[in-house]
């Protein structure tokens, strides 16, 4: 999703409602493993910027690092940014989740909503996350998972892209295909030291995990 018209395509698209509840479920998670005060959030993959401009109008005391790898994404996201006069609360940044510029222990979360199926080996990016995340941080990554067959990709693609182009549709159908299984995501956090049920499915379409670091 590198060229201008997939990241206008992928910003035309109604994801209000999944930001809506991506926000609101970080904040519960935040509030259950005790962090309350003000807090910088790094948030991978932000493509045009929807999750931080949701998670900084739902709490005032967040401040949040955007970081996407597509300089086209990132050109609709300063535009989102500044239309929403968000501008001194949240940063963005041209930067590879698989590489991250940050000390350990630099943020007290990291969130991430559907980057994970973009990535040929997300167990780089996930690591990097756990690394700049600080001890009783929290981890809060979010994405598609993988439907078990054609038929369950066929059904979703009508029942939440039925409004979309051509073209969005395609990218929505991609996704899914491209996504991981919640056992392929459960035995990448297993590895990072994490327990396997941090990993849940979230909705008929999404797993969700969840972990304090």
């Amino acid at each position: 999703m590198d060229t201008a018209q997939d990241a206008l395509d992928y910003d035309q698209m109604d994801h209000a409602e999944v930001n809506r509840r991506f926000a609101s479920d970080f904040l519960s998670a935040s509030a259950d493993a005790g962090i309350s005060d003000a807090i910088e959030v790094l948030d991978l993959g932000t493509g045009t910027a929807q999750i931080p401009i949701e998670l900084c109008r739902q709490s005032a005391r967040l401040r949040v690092v955007a970081i996407d790898l597509s300089a086209e994404m990132l050109k609709l996201a300063a535009e989102n940014v500044a239309r929403a006069g968000l501008t001194d609360r949240i940063t963005l940044e041209l930067v590879d989740a698989k590489q991250l510029p940050f000390a350990d222990g630099t943020f007290a979360a990291v969130v991430s909503n559907s980057i994970v199926h973009h990535i040929p080996a997300p167990e780089h990016p996930l690591a990097e996350a756990v690394r700049v995340t600080r001890p009783g941080g929290l981890l809060f990554i979010r994405d598609l998972a993988r439907p078990r067959d054609e038929f369950s990709v066929a059904r979703l693609v009508r029942l939440y892209a039925a409004d979309c182009n051509e073209r969005q549709r395609k990218l929505f159908d991609d996704s899914l295909r491209a996504a991981l299984s919640v056992g392929e995501i459960r035995s990448i956090v297993s590895h990072l030291g994490f327990d396997r049920e941090s990993v849940t499915a979230t909705s008929d379409r999404h797993w969700t995990w969840s972990a304090v670091k």
